[in-house]
């Protein structure tokens, strides 16, 4: 593969941000809307989620020697809309194929 570069340290970060983010929104609606063993559980995923988020953030610099603003942040957040768009797109069309039928 020439002309092709894999960065392990920025594809790691991005994991473990998107990781980080889901078990956040996941924690907080799983203890919002969950009854008493599952507001637990909301609970334990929303502190990891943050601890993930924190290593993330103040990590990156000192651990993968990577800014995470301008490697990590910017980027993801345009793939995390261009998957969106693409998913509604989809999604759209999914739902045009079956009201004809």
């Amino acid at each position: 593969m020439t002309g092709f570069s894999w960065n392990w340290d920025v594809f790691l970060l991005v994991l473990l941000a998107l990781l980080a983010l889901s078990l956040i929104v996941f924690g907080v609606l799983t203890a919002y809307f969950g009854s008493n063993k599952s507001r637990m559980v909301g609970g334990g995923l929303l502190v990891v989620g943050i601890l993930i988020g924190i290593f993330v953030i103040l990590g990156s610099g000192d651990i993968f020697k990577v800014s995470f603003i301008t490697r990590i942040l910017e980027p993801t957040i345009f793939y995390i809309i261009a998957a969106v768009i693409g998913v509604v797109i989809g999604l759209l069309v999914f739902l045009g194929a079956i009201m004809k039928t």
